[in-house]
């Protein structure tokens, strides 16, 4: 394992999938999976003695589910990135974990490519959500939008289009044709504005509100 490779744990109740995940994995430049754990209880507890860069974490586990387990390490360990693996259509699962603050989302049947894509996000700072899982954060018949969309300016609102389709800031800035720093203000603003409190809030804000539209 290099330095700077990103330290990946893989915690999930099924051997298989781990194992093909974590040969899927192998392949990617500067990544190394350094531990696996196949329930929640057993995850935290190794936590407490070594921290990863990225959890891959399932949402159904025994012992200690995957909400629990994000709950902890989020509160005593915030600088651990998290992705929740989910085969779950139920949006609560995902409104609860995006308050929590953890970093994104991906289904069990996502191509790899998404896995890469969502593993560079992370390099970057970001947040990544599946497209599939997006779409099922559209409000439903019946339920308000915030209007807000009169406070966003439209340089706001290319910036936030950018941010859904999952750009860093580095990549907004080339393709905006601004300074980084620039793109972080219009971030920062956005937040502000929104009040969410972190980009993955924004993201489902966005959905949500009709500011971006999934393809």
């Amino acid at each position: 394992m290099t330095s700077n490779a990103l330290k990946i744990w893989l915690v999930d109740d099924h051997q298989l999938f781990r194992a093909g995940f974590r040969t899927l994995l192998s392949r990617v430049p500067n990544v190394a999976v350094t531990f696996e754990a196949s329930n929640g209880a057993e995850y935290v507890e190794h936590l407490n003695a070594d921290k990863p860069d990225l959890v891959f974490l399932d949402i159904s586990m025994p012992e200690l589910d995957g909400m629990e387990a994000a709950k902890i390490t989020v509160n005593q360990y915030p600088d651990v990135k998290i992705i929740i693996l989910s085969m779950f259509g139920e949006r609560e699962y995902y409104t609860r974990l995006i308050d929590m603050g953890v970093s994104g989302f991906l289904l069990k049947s996502s191509d790899f490519k998404e896995v890469e894509m969502a593993i560079e996000a992370i390099r970057q700072g970001d947040c990544y959500f599946s497209q599939e899982l997006l779409q099922q954060m559209v409000l439903k018949p019946g339920d308000s939008k915030q209007s807000v969309d009169s406070e966003i300016s439209e340089r706001e609102k290319d910036v936030l289009t950018e941010i859904c389709n999952g750009a860093s800031n580095q990549e907004i800035a080339e393709r905006l044709f601004i300074s980084r720093r620039t793109v972080e203000k219009h971030r920062a603003n956005l937040l502000l504005k929104t009040g969410c409190p972190n980009t993955a809030s924004l993201v489902v804000f966005a959905v949500k509100n009709g500011l971006f539209e999934i393809n």
